[in-house]
């Protein structure tokens, strides 16, 4: 389904297109979520697809450990978070193999894990004309097949068998040779070609590469521009995208048990917490799971700077190490787009109200209800009805469905125009007390 912005009543696919813009001021004046995106370099597992992961699922099969690895940190800090994490393997690497006698060992994933991969085959006990075939992944069985030749082996979830013959003893042979490969930027492009087919709320990049960083930011102006959809991207280090679908990690955390998560890492918690966080949510003062530390303090002065350049950084605050505010990268305001649109809780009522209502639209009226006064009134009712939930949770304020919406006839005969006017909800940031000593 088409979408994106307007300039002019003149589109010619089928769709919803939607300008979000502030009430003309002074510049410089004060559905479900959850899902975020992320393509790592990976130890093992299946190599240039989108897998689903959810905080409880046993990994040690999709990905070759338990979730509470250290190689599988960035999983780990993203589910800290989301509901759910698409995650993608950049990388295809070398399998380890082996041989014991005319059976061949392949690793089914290339890379690293393959290594610690380990078949013995013994005498099965009870038949002396069959074998056990056992494999081991770091020194823990994860299969076990009794069989009496070599063709009558199946693979398992960490091992192909080839060869034929006849099974030979062996107390237990390592494969060796896996290698993760490298990733180059095609990788990445082919990553967005495929995660721009799946529903998403943010898209992390763990890469200081600003080739890379121009890509992502470009994908998520694209996407949200041209395409519809409200998703935002989150990189280390670039305040100059200066664009609200646009976010910037300026430094990272140091974790309890001292492993330190630069900025390019912590794109993916910042990621995760801003899909994860409600329409009517903040992230301004939340804390860092297990952190104890930011990995580069800065003073006041640096603070403000980073904030005032559109940077999300994290500071220690009672203890605590906590996002100092939850700003985007915009930061050229104009009369009809403030400062507002640097907050990205607006950002979520905004970019909610956008996805919704093309979601309602597409789903029960497009192609389905007159566009005559009947059916024009049945879509303003249900944007009513929409807008007065987002009033009660907090989200929006002072809405009032008859001065603030209508639903008009377009200049075709197929088209609608819908004006509504909200003023989202921000959180308490900033506290001015006079305190009067008598």
């Amino acid at each position: 389904m088409a979408g994106g912005t307007y300039t002019s009543q003149n589109k010619v696919r089928p769709g919803v297109y939607i300008n979000l813009v502030g009430e003309k001021q002074t510049v410089g004046s004060i559905g479900e979520r959850g899902t975020v995106a992320a393509a790592l370099t990976l130890n093992w597992g299946k190599a240039k697809s989108v897998m689903t992961v959810q905080s409880g699922d046993d990994l040690s099969g999709l990905l070759g450990y338990d979730v509470s690895a250290p190689e599988l940190l960035l999983v780990r800090e993203a589910l800290k978070k989301a509901k759910s994490l698409l995650l993608y393997r950049l990388n295809e690497g070398t399998k380890a193999t082996a041989t014991a006698g005319s059976l061949t060992l392949t690793a089914k994933f290339g890379g690293l894990r393959g290594n610690d991969i380990k078949v013995a085959v013994k005498q099965n006990v009870d038949d002396e004309a069959l074998f056990d075939v056992i494999t081991y992944i770091a020194e823990a069985v994860v299969d076990t097949q009794t069989v009496a030749t070599i063709a009558a082996l199946s693979g398992n979830g960490f091992v192909v068998f080839g060869g034929t013959g006849a099974l030979t003893l062996a107390a237990g042979v390592p494969l060796a040779g896996g290698a993760n490969g490298t990733v180059t930027n095609q990788e990445h492009t082919d990553y967005l070609t495929q995660i721009e087919l799946q529903d998403f709320n943010t898209i992390a990049l763990v890469s200081n590469d600003p080739a890379l960083k121009s890509v992502y930011a470009a994908f998520a102006r694209r996407l949200r521009e041209d395409e519809g959809r409200k998703i935002q991207v989150v990189l280390a280090n670039y305040p100059s995208a200066d664009h609200e679908g646009v976010i910037s990690v300026k430094n990272g955390v140091k974790l309890l048990d001292g492993t330190v998560i630069d900025a390019q890492k912590a794109t993916v918690w910042v990621a995760a917490a801003t899909a994860g966080a409600a329409i009517n949510e903040s992230l301004t003062y939340e804390a860092y799971e297990d952190a104890v530390d930011a990995d580069t303090r800065y003073t006041n002065s640096q603070t403000v700077a980073a904030l005032q350049a559109g940077e999300l950084l994290f500071t220690v605050s009672n203890g605590r190490v906590i996002v100092e505010q939850d700003i985007n990268t915009f930061t050229g305001y104009t009369p009809e787009k403030g400062k507002a649109f640097s907050k990205n809780r607006v950002i979520r009522v905004l970019d909610g109200i956008a996805n919704d209502f093309k979601r309602i639209f597409e789903s029960f009226y497009i192609g389905k209800v007159n566009n005559n006064a009947d059916g024009r009134s049945l879509f303003r009712n249900e944007c009513t009805k929409y807008l007065n939930g987002l009033q009660a949770l907090g989200a929006i304020q002072n809405f009032d469905s008859q001065a603030d919406l209508s639903v008009l006839a377009g200049a075709d005969s197929d088209s609608i125009v819908i004006d509504v006017h909200i003023q989202p909800v921000d959180s308490v940031e900033k506290v001015y007390m006079k305190v009067t000593v008598k």
